[in-house]
């Protein structure tokens, strides 16, 4: 007979600190409930819905502003984005604690908005850099603790469903954006469909700023990214490489973003019912096997690549949904924010030199001729499903350390 472990409503904390009682236990879901917690989860469809679009954005830069830089170079684009998003945020999660999240999303999201206005007038490396890296990535950062400290306010037993619900709106982001930049691209140019975004952020960042609300009150108490990153920015890049149709391959980030939206989802339920930590390593171990066993051996198959893209969206996209309720299991409500900015800034490492590694690996040639061979998308797909390789010991270890060996306990 099966064992639970984790259930924040029936085991006492980890700790027990001495501390003024919260308000009241999390209530019951309702509308309340649900538009506090998805007005700063929606600002995701902006912050992760960029990165998400990272393939399309990649491939127009290679072929256009930055035509004369190396894959590597442009990767930094995005790595930075990242790594700005989760190492600021460290910072961040202590201050929703202490203030509330009702200012830090108002600037996050005049931060991100003006992130993507100010890149349609971009035509440098630098600029680039400067305006979508470094604006959109500290805006970014005030964005994301909010979105998960609002949920673990609101939501105890359901935690994991409900973060999974939102995080799957920066799933939705990667479906919507690569399409408008597919349609409106050919016809408007690169100035006039960043500022179509820019105008779609905007739309997105009002609502959730006037329907944000907190629970608890503040407090005056102040390598999985390294397998991630490199198939939602070079697949795109892999599929034209091997003679595949550019529509079609601009079309297969939508396929993985939908599909990681039902990944987000399903796998947050099942985590509640199964255990967060049994999930997450099943889905990890679904990583690895798509990497490897698809994707490696796609090469010119359009139907092969269509396969994996859904089946590792659905995948990774319950890894972004679970970490932050396996991390909440392990910590007071009030310390969400704070433990999960700090899982992030280490992840940040990750996210900093994936994609450069990635693009770095794609230089290796062929001994013999000295032509770009496919050993470099070789290197690559190993690299990705290697990183993932390390992810998944990681959680096995953690789960055994804190429980044994038993398969049976959820937890």
């Amino acid at each position: 007979m099966s064992s639970r472990i984790g259930d924040p409503e029936t085991d006492p904390p980890l700790t027990a600190p001495s501390r003024p009682p919260l308000p009241s236990t999390s209530p019951k879901a309702g509308l309340r409930a649900g538009s506090s917690s998805s007005a700063p989860s929606a600002q995701r469809v902006s912050v992760f819905g960029l990165t998400n679009s990272a393939a399309a954005l990649e491939s127009y830069f290679a072929t256009h502003q930055l035509a004369h830089h190396t894959p590597s170079e442009i990767g930094w684009i995005f790595s930075l984005y990242l790594f700005i998003v989760f190492f600021v945020g460290i910072q961040i999660g202590p201050i929703f604690e202490a203030h509330g999240g009702r200012i830090l999303v108002a600037a996050g999201s005049l931060l991100v908005v003006l992130s993507v206005l100010i890149l349609s007038w971009c035509e440098t490396y630098y600029q680039i850099i400067l305006a979508f890296s470094v604006l959109g990535g500290f805006g970014g950062a005030l964005l994301n603790p909010p979105a998960y400290g609002c949920i673990a306010h609101y939501f105890s037993r359901r935690r994991g469903l409900a973060t999974g619900i939102a995080t799957a709106s920066g799933g939705v982001g990667g479906i919507i954006f690569p399409l408008i930049l597919q349609s409106v691209l050919p016809n408007l140019g690169f100035p006039w469909s960043c500022r179509i975004l820019a105008f779609v952020v905007l739309g997105i960042a009002l609502p959730a700023n006037l329907f944000l609300r907190t629970r608890i009150p503040p407090s005056h108490e102040v390598t999985r990214s390294l397998g991630l990153l490199v198939p939602l920015t070079f697949l795109i890049l892999y599929a034209g490489a091997h003679g595949q149709d550019p529509t079609a391959s601009y079309v297969l980030p939508s396929y993985l973003n939908a599909a990681s939206v039902a990944g987000r989802v399903l796998p947050g339920f099942l985590a509640d019912c199964c255990g967060r930590f049994n999930v997450i390593i099943i889905t990890i171990a679904l990583c690895v096997a798509t990497v490897l066993c698809i994707w490696l051996p796609a090469g010119h198959s359009q139907p092969t690549l269509m396969a994996y893209a859904v089946l590792f969206g659905f995948a990774s996209g319950s890894n972004l949904g679970l970490i932050p309720v396996c991390l909440g299991q392990l910590c007071d409500v009030r310390q969400c924010g704070r433990y999960y900015s700090t899982a992030m800034m280490v992840a940040s490492l990750g996210t900093l030199s994936s994609v450069p590694l990635g693009g770095a690996l794609l230089r290796i040639r062929c001994d013999v001729s000295g032509a770009v061979s496919s050993t470099g998308w070789v290197a690559l797909i190993l690299f990705s499903g290697l990183s993932y390789a390390v992810a998944l010991v990681c959680y096995v270890t953690a789960r055994v350390l804190a429980l044994g060996w038993d398969p049976r306990t959820i937890f």
